[in-house]
């Protein structure tokens, strides 16, 4: 039998080394589905709930794996489901390629069922690299390209292969007029600034006294040299979100996560710095960076196309994050006065002494930054963590000290809900001998994370280490929007939007083989989280959290603050008495650690 279109894409995907696809069936992918028959499911296919979430764990694998990730899915609705995943993808810079059926060829253009123009509705999400297939000798080529320019541009590329051609002899490009060959690989190499450009660069940061850092993502293999940077400048380091797991929280210097889920010293060292140096980060909110004039600024990013963004820089230097500072770095003079650094690793010290406060704050019947705060100390050193969009990623961003080889991501740029699950399913694909960690709220777990609850039960025994922890944050309520708005609107929460079923998480996972449990009292929660993470498969983690606790961001006044207590005092008229009227003594209790007429901490 000769090899078909759709044996030799598997093929492909082999000597690109794919060791997963991620996806849903359908007959737009029959040929495809066949193949994978033929092929002894390599790469393995990896079969989720929905394509949306099938997309969310080719994230996730990609974010926790540093490789590709590649999903799949059938023309028409199936294609449609990829898109948030895949816009997850394109916003936060992961390499992800869709592959994705559609109508035969002989029925396109006539109003077939299920027949979407794909080329269109991929057009943006794909804008780097999106083609159709009508033809064998395409490929290699097609597929080639999607899987090069997805690595190189850390980007979302699309191959769309119609269902007839997925089943037609495959044969090769010939040495021939308009036939393009190809060839595997995706070539190595390193961009670093020009040597002038370093000097001008080295020059803004020797002569600042205030010297403040920011790093995200792009900055992960830059660990070693930023911590030279910082301990050289005896300068603060402020982390992105997406940056979270790029240096030790354990780090004196190191303030933590920046922006409306931040911390009051990245606040305050933004605030206070006359010299910024961004890396590898495109943190979106100015507002959180120095006061325009205020500091002399340099970033180093590896894409010319990010460069100069968020803040007038003075110097913009293209470049590797690691192979660039090895270059700045003997150009920077040691700065002897230490005042700088000494006020950094305070003001860091007390942060953290007033999160422990802040989680021993009562609540009804558990603070959720209790409820995280007790797994600081618990995390294995190899953990992958994922969170979800909502109240959770506060709680994640301010209580989680990482260090060791510990890594966590989350929806950083579309900050959609709902990834926190399918991320984790992804990191264990990635690292199967490591355990995860998805912290998710009430209101994600619904939209899917129950469904994916399924997804571990069909594949965990196949892990090496069967741990991966799911911990629902339930307060019956979509928090973060009822915060926002609170704090935005003056308005107190709209109970038909906002008001969520009460459901019995730890049930339903029982029911599929997993290990559940619900804690009901702070008593509950350390044990809990113990339990979960030495249990012998994954495990539902239920915590009953309040949802009274506000997720105040780290530049609030007293005056929002107020105001946000007065709409909760004059809605939610079916929180119990006790609950409305505790809540002004809860933000009496958490107040110092803002600004405002309590003081700085």
């Amino acid at each position: 039998m000769s090899p078909k279109v759709s044996d030799h894409i598997l093929e492909r995907l082999r000597a690109w080394d794919v060791q997963y696809v991620f996806g849903y069936p359908g007959d737009g992918i029959n040929g495809l589905l066949a193949a994978w028959g033929r092929a002894d499911n390599k790469p393995v296919f990896v079969q989720a709930r929905h394509e949306e979430m099938a997309a969310f764990e080719a994230v996730g694998y990609a974010k926790f794996s540093g490789r590709t990730g590649v999903c799949v899915a059938t023309s028409g609705p199936g294609a449609i489901h990829l898109l948030n995943g895949l816009y997850d993808a394109k916003l936060d810079h992961v390499p992800v390629v869709a592959l994705v059926g559609q109508t035969n060829r002989s029925a396109m253009g006539g109003s077939y069922q299920q027949e979407v123009d794909l080329l269109s509705l991929y057009k943006d999400v794909a804008a780097e690299y999106c083609q159709m297939v009508t033809v064998p000798e395409q490929l290699p080529n097609v597929l080639d390209r999607a899987m090069r320019t997805a690595a190189a541009r850390r980007t979302v590329t699309a191959v769309i292969v119609p269902a007839d051609v997925q089943e037609l002899d495959y044969s090769p490009p010939e040495h021939a007029f308009k036939m393009v060959p190809s060839s595997l690989g995706a070539p190595q190499w390193t961009v670093v600034p020009e040597d002038d450009e370093l000097r001008r660069a080295a020059d803004v940061l020797n002569s600042g006294s205030k010297v403040a850092v920011l790093v995200g993502q792009g900055a992960r293999s830059a660990s070693r040299q930023v911590q030279q940077v910082a301990e050289l400048l005896g300068a603060g380091v402020a982390k992105a979100l997406l940056g979270k797991d790029v240096l030790p929280d354990t780090l004196p210097y190191v303030t933590g996560s920046i922006g409306l889920l931040g911390t009051r010293p990245s606040y305050e060292l933004m605030r206070d710095c006359d010299t910024l140096l961004t890396i590898g980060s495109s943190f979106p909110y100015s507002q959180f960076l120095p006061e325009f004039g205020q500091a002399r600024a340099v970033q180093i990013d590896l894409d010319p196309f990010m460069v100069g963004m968020r803040y007038p820089y003075e110097v913009n230097l293209v470049g590797d994050a690691a192979r660039t500072l090895d270059r700045l770095l003997p150009l920077l003079i040691r700065k002897e006065d230490r005042d700088w650094y000494r006020t950094i690793c305070d003001n860091t010290e007390r942060w953290w002494e007033v999160m422990e406060r802040r989680a021993g704050v009562e609540a009804d019947p558990i603070n959720p930054e209790y409820a995280i705060h007790a797994l600081d100390h618990l995390l294995p050193d190899d953990v992958m963590v994922s969170a979800d969009s909502g109240s959770a990623a506060n709680w994640y961003a301010r209580h989680l000290r990482f260090r060791g080889r510990m890594r966590g991501s989350l929806s950083g740029t579309l900050a959609t809900m709902g990834p926190g699950v399918p991320y984790a399913i992804g990191a264990k694909f990635a690292h199967p001998d490591r355990p995860a960690i998805a912290i998710v709220g009430d209101g994600a777990m619904q939209m899917n994370g129950l469904a994916e609850l399924i997804t571990i039960a069909k594949y965990w025994q196949q892990w090496e280490d069967p741990r991966l922890v799911v911990a629902v944050l339930n307060n019956r309520d979509l928090n973060q929007v009822t915060w926002e708005m609170r704090a935005m609107e003056g308005a107190p929460s709209f109970l038909p939007s906002q008001q969520l079923p009460d459901i019995d998480y730890a049930g339903f996972a029982r029911t599929l083989g997993l290990g559940a449990e619900s804690a009901v009292s702070p008593d509950d929660v350390p044990g809990g989280w113990q339990r979960a993470l030495t249990a012998d498969r994954p495990f539902v983690l239920e915590l009953r959290t309040d949802p009274a606790v506000p997720p105040i961001p780290p530049h609030a006044t007293w005056d929002q603050i107020q105001a946000a207590a007065a709409s909760v005092l004059r809605g939610d008229a079916d929180r119990t008495a006790m609950v409305r009227q505790g809540f002004k003594a809860k933000l009496q209790e958490l107040l110092p650690s803002f600004g405002g007429r309590h003081g700085r901490h």
